[in-house]
């Protein structure tokens, strides 16, 4: 008897069973409805991959249209760059050439002016020897320096006076 109360019975078959299969055809309905929606998002996002790759597909294809129109723009803007190189390069070689010529013209022309100069300035030491010549000869340069040999004295002795 006390074996009997502790055991649980089980049900009979009939009776809960119609109760069992409705819960679990009702899970199996959830579930179902579950799938659905996960299938419709998938279907989606496939959907969208698919039109991404294609718009993906024609820019590609845009981007290879263009680079190759850049690489004709490319040859042809080297082609230019290297006719604008050359031409420069002429014009640089005249123009160092006219710098040269130009160059040799001044160098002579430094060479005239220096002789020149150094004609003026032995003319000009001459004039100076002259006139410094005719001063020392006046009456006022020979006073002129003896009176200031004197002072030149007289403030050596007030010198020696003030030391001591």
């Amino acid at each position: 008897p006390s074996a009997d109360l502790i055991k649980p019975k089980l049900a009979p078959l009939n009776e809960g069973g119609s109760e069992l299969l409705n819960k679990t055809v009702a899970c199996l309905q959830e579930e179902n409805e579950k799938l659905k929606t996960r299938l419709k998002t998938l279907e989606t996002q496939a959907t969208a991959a698919l039109d991404e790759k294609s718009k993906l597909e024609k820019s590609l294809k845009d981007l290879q249209m263009i680079q190759g129109d850049q690489k004709t723009n490319a040859n042809q803007d080297i082609t230019e760059l290297e006719n604008k190189v050359a031409a420069l390069k002429c014009q640089f070689e005249k123009t160092l050439n006219d710098s040269t010529a130009n160059q040799k013209f001044l160098e002579e022309n430094l060479v005239t002016t220096k002789h020149d100069l150094l004609k003026v300035q032995d003319q000009l030491s001459t004039a100076e020897k002259e006139l410094e010549k005719k001063f020392q000869q006046t009456a006022a340069y020979r006073n002129m320096k003896e009176i200031l040999t004197k002072k030149n004295e007289q403030i050596k002795d007030l010198r020696k006076k003030l030391s001591k």
